[in-house]
Order: structure tokens, then sequence, then C-alpha cells
């Protein structure tokens, strides 16, 4: 367990410098020219936005599942503790939602310029919220399409942030599970993946600093569990000496 929660914990702390310093520097977001590198940020965003969110984890099991090739039983209690430390995560996060009902970035903007009352908005149901959105938005011609169309779907509460709640909870699995096998490359790509996701709801108005360092540390939490619960009842992590064989060719290439 320790060996699990030190390397957990490593990766949670890389992932917790962007959005804490961002906190630290005082940032908050404001609306400017939206250029290639936030439709880039957009499309990551995506990826963990229903429904490409459950296309994303499907992948990403299969991944796992086939990195660490266990048998057709402990595989399979693989794949139930992988899924249900990212659903615990997301229900954690609807629960918390709606006992702190913070606003998100875009609503106190709109609140400030184009008279959309936030308290009055949050009392709404999601449909009418969008309308809202919409409505606010409609003679606004300094914003792109597809960010007004991603604030309409996306109406909820600010904290904590169920996107990177999803993309920290894999990137930490894949530390957790994948490093005894040294699949370095999976980790680097995981991590990466996760701090884009991090960035983009906070350059896309959808999160403040706060939102993502607890939804970070929340995550390191279940997956540290999760990762335990794995080497616990479905073999151990460490590489059978056929697949070190194979991992001392691969390095060595």
């Amino acid at each position: 367990m320790k060996e699990i929660a030190l390397r957990t914990t490593l990766a949670a702390l890389l992932l917790l410098v962007m959005p804490t310093a961002v906190w630290l520097s005082g940032w908050r977001w404001q609306p400017v020219e939206m250029g290639s590198g936030h439709k880039a940020l957009f499309w990551l965003t995506e990826t963990v936005t229903s429904p490409w969110g459950t296309l994303s984890s499907a992948i990403l099991c299969a991944w796992f599942l086939w990195c660490l090739r266990f048998r057709l039983k402990p595989a399979l209690l693989l794949l139930v503790i992988m899924v249900a430390a990212i659903l615990v995560g997301q229900y954690s996060k609807t629960f918390i939602k709606e006992q702190v009902q913070e606003p998100r970035p875009y609503v106190l903007w709109l609140e400030q310029h184009s008279g959309l009352d936030e308290k009055n908005f949050y009392q709404q149901k999601r449909p009418e919220r969008s309308t809202l959105v919409r409505n606010a938005l409609i003679d606004n011609v300094q914003l792109p399409d597809w960010l007004k169309r991603h604030w309409e779907f996306e109406t909820g509460f600010a904290f904590p942030s169920g996107h990177t709640m999803f993309a920290a909870s894999w990137a930490l699995l894949g530390v957790g599970l994948l490093w005894p096998r040294r699949r370095v490359v999976t980790i680097v790509v995981l991590v990466i993946w996760a701090v884009g996701v991090m960035a983009s709801r906070l350059v896309l108005g959808m999160h403040w600093p706060r939102d993502l360092i607890s939804s970070t540390l929340i995550s390191w939490l279940l997956v540290t569990v999760a990762t335990w619960l794995v080497q616990r009842y479905c073999g151990p992590l460490t590489v059978p000496p056929d697949e070190q064989r194979e991992i001392a060719s691969r390095e060595q290439e």
C-alpha cells in the first residue's frame, strides 16, 4: 500500500502544479480572442464531455486490460474496480455541486456584461438555463459559436470539476496500475491529456482553479483505494518474467 500511495501521491502533486500556480497568480477568467489553441483545448474538453466521455472510458478500459493481461476472472474484477472509481467520482461530484452551488466563471461574467441574474439563473431547470445563456449571448460577436454552444450545454455548478475528476482519475489509474509494468508512454500521454483537460476548463470559463485542485485530490483518494483493491484481489501489479523480458527488449530499442 505504501508504494501505491507514494506513486499516486507524486502523480497527484504533478497534476496540481498547474492549477495551484494559476490560483496563486490571482488569474481570473476574461474573454479573449479565441484562436486555434483555444479550439484545441475545446476538443480536449470534448473527450470528457458526454457522450464522448463514455467512448474515452471504453477505449481506456480496453487498453488497461491489454496492458495488465490478467486472466478472465481478475480482468473482469479489474474492469469493475476501474469503472467504479470513475463512477464514484462522478456521483460524488454531482452531490458536492448541489451542496456547494458555486457559480461558473462564465455565469458571473454574463451577469456583469449581459444582465443575466446569477441567482435566478440557478433556480431554473437546465433547459431554461440553456435558453437564458443563448439569449444573453445572441448579440455577442466576440465569442465563437462553439464556445457559446458549450456554455449552453454546461449550465451546472462549478465546484468541483467533473471533467478534471474524470481525466485525473484515469491519469492516476495509469500511474497506479501501469507504472509497475513500465508503460511509460501511456502514463505520459494520460498525464498530458489530464493537464490539458484541466487547462481547458479554466480557459473556457467553466471552472476556478480551486475546483480543479479539489477534484484532483478526490481523484487521488479514489484511485489510491482502487489500485490497492486491484493489487489485493486481481493479482500482483509487478511484471511476470516473460513480460519483463519484453519490457527489457522494448527499452533497448
